[in-house]
């Protein structure tokens, strides 16, 4: 059955990110940030692999080189609970540069089998890999081959592309997110050739409509910043994916409007965020941590000007609690209830 994935995104795939967006999914697996192995062998392992039980299914990205390491991650993170263990080889970031990872294991496919390879020993969850298309001078048609060659043979569960070359060179990490071309004809073909290895397609994928068409004959599809910006998208997901982990069919095939929720659903979600915040709060955190990732709700709604404005100013003022978000969503609620009486 087809899955869909939110994207590993560094500084926005956190926690308080993965619960909000639970409350607009239940199917999507989520994916943390990357996470780099040395630093949960060496750091706290709780403020780094913590979660709530209401964000599952969740895939933890790795980040790394050594073999050893990312199989002694691997195996902490399984003990969390996380349902999968991803590797990261696509980062293009001046971080992993200096590391020697991400992106640039790319240039090492044989090192990328062997870390599969030690954390498919390591734990019994599924493994997966997610990379580029190639990198630099690379020709992909032979790069991405030769890697998803070598770690289908270590044991890799699936593989996401981004459908992109990195350029490590002369590209800063921003710019490899748009302007090196997509090749999803290639991640086709790749699957083709693969058929009984799960293969999923990331990048410059904005709509569910879009990501429908482009996944043809794929396993599964992946967005990011479109899903994080604009996060009414997820609203939809529920009625075109299964849940990766139980199964059973999508309850519609059909493309949902975030528009035609009821103003109980969104109530439902105000309220989940609120008690939410009020845990963060209690546990020493701020409600600016977990309402930063709700500003890109509620896109081209009556009232969601106000909506950011909210929580964009509001939240982050000294003292700041849930009501916050209460009066955040009411802006657009009010609205809501505006255009429906004009439209009577």
């Amino acid at each position: 059955m087809p899955v869909f994935a939110t994207a590993p995104m560094i500084d926005w795939s956190d926690r308080h990110y993965r619960v909000f967006a639970r409350q607009l999914t239940k199917n999507a697996l989520l994916f943390t940030e990357m996470i780099v192995a040395d630093a949960i062998l060496r750091g706290d392992r709780d403020r780094l692999l913590g979660f709530d039980a209401m964000e599952h299914p969740v895939a933890l990205q790795l980040g790394g080189n050594d073999p050893a390491k990312l199989a002694e991650a691997a195996r902490i993170g399984e003990g969390f609970g996380y349902a999968e263990i991803n590797l990261n080889v696509g980062c293009p970031s001046d971080r992993v540069q200096s590391g020697t990872f991400g992106a640039c294991l790319m240039r090492e496919p044989q090192l990328v089998a062997d870390c599969v390879a030690a954390m498919k020993a390591a734990v019994a969850i599924p493994v997966t890999v997610k990379c580029r298309i190639g990198v630099d001078d690379q020709d992909p048609e032979v790069a991405l081959r030769d890697l998803v060659s070598r770690v289908t043979l270590a044991g890799t569960d699936a593989v996401w592309v981004h459908a992109r070359k990195a350029w490590l060179q002369g590209l800063s990490p921003k710019e490899n997110r748009d302007i090196p071309p997509l090749d999803y004809g290639l991640v086709r073909r790749l699957k083709a050739e693969n058929p009984d290895l799960f293969v999923g397609l990331n990048g410059g994928l904005h709509t569910l409509s879009q990501a429908l068409e482009e996944m043809t004959g794929l396993d599964g599809v992946m967005l990011g910043r479109a899903a994080y910006q604009d996060s009414g998208i997820l609203t939809g997901v529920d009625d075109l994916f299964p849940h990766p982990l139980q199964g059973g069919s999508p309850p519609s095939g059909r493309v949902s409007d975030p528009g035609a929720l009821s103003a109980d659903d969104w109530e439902a979600v105000r309220d989940a965020m609120m008690a939410y915040a009020g845990d963060v709060i209690a546990r020493g955190g701020r409600v600016a941590h977990v309402t930063r990732h709700m500003i890109g709700l509620f896109q081209g709604f009556p009232g969601a000007r106000k909506y950011r404005q909210i929580l964009s100013t509001d939240a982050t003022k000294p003292g700041a609690g849930p009501e916050v978000i209460a009066a955040a969503f009411a802006a657009v609620l009010a609205g809501r209830s505006e255009a429906a009486a004009a439209a009577e």
